[in-house]
């Protein structure tokens, strides 16, 4: 899948879990759960213990079912990692020059992290192909409309508190897709072993995102 086919599905499924896994075993399960219930974008974070070798197992179990990605990306190496262990789009919380330089060449799909106007236009000039706008929850949907009059033509995904009340919202505001992380899945199910309310969790979470795009 090329870097346009995994934009253009980024869009078309207009969610991606943050997963911020508690281990490598419970993180595996965790995707499982999500992936039963209906979330396919699929982004694993490297805070996640073994966060490579967690993407590669995954992309050997789901191959082409998930969208997959890594995130939480800080070091410019950790482009290339993610690259071989099969991710298809990479994601960092921050707009540093040399690590989205590293993003870009890897040929994978990028998104970078902003949240200052001058932040949102220097992610966008460096290479990213969406910004993420984080954290989320400091401006909010209003924000995120703000930011729409003035860069109609950057593609902007807001992380962090993006919920099931609010995802509407966001939409309605111009996003192409949120990503949801402790909302969606949280680690206190997984360690609980609860899976099945992860499941459903999704499940809800999911006609929630389609609903709201449907409606715009």
């Amino acid at each position: 899948m090329n870097k346009s086919d995994v934009l253009q599905r980024v869009k078309k499924l207009g969610l991606l879990a943050v997963i911020r896994g508690p281990s490598e075993a419970l993180t595996l399960k965790m995707v499982d759960a999500l992936v039963a219930g209906g979330v396919t974008g699929i982004e694993i974070t490297y805070s996640t213990p073994n966060a490579p070798g967690v993407v590669k197992a995954l992309a050997e179990a789901y191959g082409a079912t998930i969208l997959l990605g890594m995130g939480t990306l800080v070091e410019p190496r950790q482009a290339e990692e993610a690259k071989q262990a099969g991710a298809q789009f990479l994601v960092s919380p921050i707009c540093e020059p040399g690590l989205v330089a590293a993003m870009a060449a890897s040929g994978l799909a990028v998104m970078a992290g902003a949240l200052t106007p001058t932040e949102v236009v220097q992610a966008h000039r460096l290479g990213a192909d969406v910004v993420k706008v984080f954290p989320g929850s400091v401006g909010g949907p209003d924000y995120i409309k703000a930011l729409r009059g003035p860069f109609p033509h950057i593609p902007l995904m807001p992380t962090g508190g993006v919920s099931i009340e609010n995802v509407a919202a966001w939409f309605a505001a111009g996003v192409i897709a949120v990503g949801a992380g402790s909302e969606l899945c949280p680690r206190s199910l997984a360690e609980a072993g609860e899976f099945g309310k992860i499941a459903e969790n999704a499940r809800v979470f999911n006609e929630a995102v389609q609903k709201a795009r449907n409606t715009q």
